[in-house]
């Protein structure tokens, strides 16, 4: 199997998956990745991978893509309290999608005026070993990253 990239579906800071203040994302319950602390600032979120939407709500979404592979954008903490509110959705599940096309659009500043983190993981949903991780160069920098740079890749 090829090595698989995943780019970064929304610009800001990338930092490590243990950042995110929610256990389940931080301890990797449902997967290994990253994460991206998005600028104030309305934001169109992409897809980090190509493939088929198999979930979509407003604040979260995942792709499977080739060979099993997929990923799980969740855009913020608790954002699903928000129901919706703040994000507009530009997809649908079921359909193809390749890398860096836009999915849900969102509002961080309304996420921020609620109270919640706007932090979004990033994560290889079934890939549970960090060290498969093999962060890019922002990621590892900890620093800004570009909507649509590499992330990270996997085995």
């Amino acid at each position: 199997m090829a090595s698989k990239t995943v780019i970064a579906p929304i610009p800001g800071r990338a930092v490590a998956l243990a950042s995110v203040p929610d256990p389940v994302f931080s301890q990797g319950m449902v997967g290994c990745g990253a994460a991206i602390e998005p600028p104030q600032q309305v934001i169109t979120a992409v897809a980090p991978i190509s493939g088929t939407i198999v979930q979509l709500h407003p604040h979260a979404f995942a792709i499977a893509g080739a060979d099993d592979f997929g990923v799980l954008v969740h855009l913020g903490i608790d954002t699903v309290n928000l129901k919706g509110e703040g994000f507009t959705v530009l997809a649908k599940v079921g359909d193809a999608v390749t890398a860096g096309q836009p999915i849900v659009k969102y509002d961080v500043p309304a996420i921020v005026a609620k109270g919640l983190n706007p932090i979004t993981p990033v994560v290889a949903t079934a890939e549970f070993e960090p060290a498969n991780i093999h962060p890019g160069a922002e990621l590892s920098a900890q620093g800004p990253i570009a909507a649509g740079a590499v992330l990270f890749t996997t085995p």
